[in-house]
Order: structure tokens, then sequence, then C-alpha cells
């Protein structure tokens, strides 16, 4: 019988130890330093980035080659996902006791899974490898202690059009949210958005103004959420009044891997990650090579760049513990890293890689590690994978229709108080 999502989480919520125990992989514990012995044996990464053939290459050839020399009595076999699928698949893995031995998930995951017990914690030694900003790192953590590598980060920042600035005669980037509001008015023109926030992931983007306003998402214990508070309504009402302003449109946000309206023209300013950099060097090289591509990050009452991304983690319930911890660290090397961010477009989350040709080339991204102490993660609660999944059912009314954005916001509030209630 197919499991629905709610029979899932009943069965996570009543049987997690159950589950970690059974079908014979409860080998592994939730320790730090349960890795010990020879790596070796046959495990399965789970992951949903090295997508497409090259992707694929670039970890099955050149990443895992690398790693069968080093550790030549250990096999690796990938299964491939999607973020779209990845929870789900987490999840009926940890209800029926059959984890990957690795898995690699998103910022914001690794509360909930490591609450669940569905991973193991780390060495904290891993932490001081290499040279990783703070900020990084926090994701990667739960109740202090550390359960993940960061492997690539995907900042959400402020791209523009240099040349439409130079026309409308605009000679800096907004420093808050009142320029902003008025530059987009200012770029508006027939055919053409002065500003588009709506092309990314609505969640995404309405944390990313949450934080730059001053804003949010839960307590340090991550048992209340803090973004129904002014700083939240006023993130969501500003959405309602560029759309009232005729600035943004939320019926002509383009899809993921289609030119977007900056690219196209027919948008002035947008909200993006780092990767579009590498979407415009495929579909619109010549926006980079004459300099008309320009970014920000974006700002209120703090500056504020919402920090995404893929972290490594191993099973608790693994019958290879060390094998999966030898993976766990070869895909966080700065080699496996740079290989994992070339493909994709996304940020380097080391130090070390700063000054790599291709961070420099990758305008998008270079800025992106300049302004890493301005990065702020989603999630910081264990009821986070049910919360995020609320977020853009119950937002989009007020951006699509007449609902406040005080109401949109305190139904969110209601349905986060909920879920956390269940934890």
């Amino acid at each position: 019988m197919e499991l629905n999502r709610r029979s899932l989480l009943a069965a996570i919520g009543a049987g997690t130890a159950a589950a970690l125990t059974g079908c014979g992989t409860g080998t592994g514990t939730s320790a730090a330093g349960s890795a010990d012995g020879p790596a070796e044996g046959e495990i399965t990464l789970l992951t949903p980035i090295y997508e497409g053939a090259k992707g694929k290459k670039l970890l099955e050839g050149d990443i895992l080659g690398g790693f069968r020399k080093k550790y030549p009595d250990v096999k690796v076999n990938v299964d491939y996902t999607t973020y779209d699928q990845l929870n789900e698949k987490i999840t009926t893995g940890l209800a029926g006791g059959l984890l990957p031995d690795v898995l690699m998930m998103g910022v914001g995951w690794i509360p909930p899974f490591a609450a669940k017990g569905a991973i193991a914690e780390l060495p904290e030694k891993l932490a001081e490898t290499h040279d990783y900003e703070k900020r990084v790192l926090e994701p990667s953590r739960h109740d202090g202690k550390l359960y993940a590598l960061p492997v690539v980060l995907d900042t959400r920042i402020v791209v523009y059009r240099k040349d439409h600035f130079a026309e409308a005669g605009i000679r800096k980037t907004p420093a808050n949210w009142s320029e902003l509001r008025a530059v987009a008015k200012q770029l508006t023109t027939k055919g053409r958005v002065g500003f588009d926030p709506f092309s990314i992931n609505l969640r995404q983007c309405w944390e990313t103004f949450l934080f730059a306003n001053g804003g949010q998402l839960f307590s340090a214990d991550g048992k209340k959420p803090l973004f129904t508070d002014a700083r939240g309504v006023e993130s969501l009402q500003f959405f309602k009044d560029l759309v009232a302003d005729g600035s943004a449109d939320y019926s002509r946000k383009t899809d993921t891997g289609a030119p977007s309206n900056v690219q196209t023209g027919q948008g002035s300013m947008m909200m993006t990650t780092s990767a579009l950099w590498v979407q415009v060097k495929e579909q619109n090289p010549e926006l980079i090579e004459q300099d008309k591509l320009g970014a920000f990050v974006l700002a209120n009452r703090r500056p504020a760049m919402l920090q995404g991304g893929t972290l490594v983690s191993q099973s608790a319930s693994s019958k290879h513990p060390a094998a999966a911890r030898a993976l766990v660290e070869w895909l966080a090397t700065p080699e496996s890293i740079l290989g994992a961010a070339q493909q994709r477009g996304s940020v380097p989350g080391l130090r070390d890689l700063s000054d790599t040709p291709y961070v420099k080339e990758n305008q998008f991204v270079d800025l992106s590690l300049k302004n890493l102490q301005h990065a702020v993660s989603e999630g910081g609660t264990a009821a986070w994978m049910e919360i995020r999944e609320k977020i853009v059912p119950t937002l989009e009314p007020a951006i699509v229709g007449d609902q406040s954005a005080k109401d949109a916001i305190a139904e969110l509030g209601r349905l986060a108080e909920a879920a956390i209630g269940r934890m």
C-alpha cells in the first residue's frame, strides 16, 4: 500500500527508533566518533545535485574516481533524485528503516533529521579541517553539535541590468526598500517590469526580505515562530506594494531554466541565485561580454543574503559507518566542492577557494563570497520540513488575491505553531 505524506510523518513520529533498527541496518549510532575501523563495504549515496549527464560524469568519474583510488575496498552506489522529491525519499527511507548511508540535503534540513535520529553526529574536528566561514557551518549544526558538512551554497541576490540603470540615469543600487520601490517604478515601462521578485521560490524570496527587514523565522530553541511580528508582515506587504505600483507582476515570473526577465530585457531587476551567471553564459553570453549585468545584496534594516545550498551527512543506521564517514569527508574536500560549484554555478563555502579562477570569473559567486557575513539561512526548528511546505500556499493568496499580508502571516504562524506542537 502506498504511504502518503501524513502517514509517513506519523510513522516517523511514532516509530523512529524502530525504523532506525529495522531491516538489519542498525549497526551505526548517532554518536560522534562511531566510524572507527576500516573503510570498506558497499554504500549508497543519495544526492539531489550533480544533475544531468555532465553532473553524473563529474560525480562518478572525477569525484568518486579519486575516492575509489583512496578507498579501494568501498563501493559507492549513487541514487540520484531532485530537491522536489528528496524530502519524501528520505522520509520514506526513514519510516522503512532503509536510509542510504550518505545523504545530501538542503539547508534547514539538519535539525529535523538530527532530531529524529536519522543522521549521525560528526566529530567537531571536521569543522576545522578547512577554512569555513562561521555562518556557512551554522546550518550543519543541531543543538550545538555537528551533523553535516557544507558542499555548495546557493545564495539569493538581486541582479540588475546596468544598461537599464544607465538609460534611466540611476547611478547607484538601492540601499533600502524605499529606494528599491522608487527605482523599480522608475524602471518600469511598457512590456518591462522594474523588479521581478517572483521568479525564484516565493518562500525563499519572502525569507530574504524578512531577514533584510531585521526579522527572524524562529526563536533560538526553534519552538516559537517569530516571523509573525511587523517585520514579517512588512516583508509580504512590500510584494503587494510592488504589484500595486505596477512594477512587479506575479503572472510574469519565469520557470527555472527558462531565460529570465533580466536576460530578455523584460525586467530590470530580479531576485535570483548565483547560478544565473552560468545560465546567462550559456543562453545570452553577450550580456556578460558587454558587461550589462550587475548584482547587489538586498538591504533594508540590514543587508541580508539568503544562504541555501547542499550539505552532506552520514546516516545513523549505516552498516558501514567508516566507509560512509570517509565519503562524507571526501565530498566536502576543496576539490570536490569546487567541481560541484562549477557544475551548478554555486558558491563554494570555503575561504580556500575564494581566489580560484571560477570564483573570480563568476561575478555573482564572487559577490556572494565577499558578503557571507550577511548570509542568513532558513530553517531553525525541528518542524521545518512540515512548515516549509506551507509557506508558499499560505502567502501566495495575499499576492494574487485580496487577502491582507497581516492575515496571511497570522495564518502561517498558526500553522507553524501547530507543526511545532506536534514534535
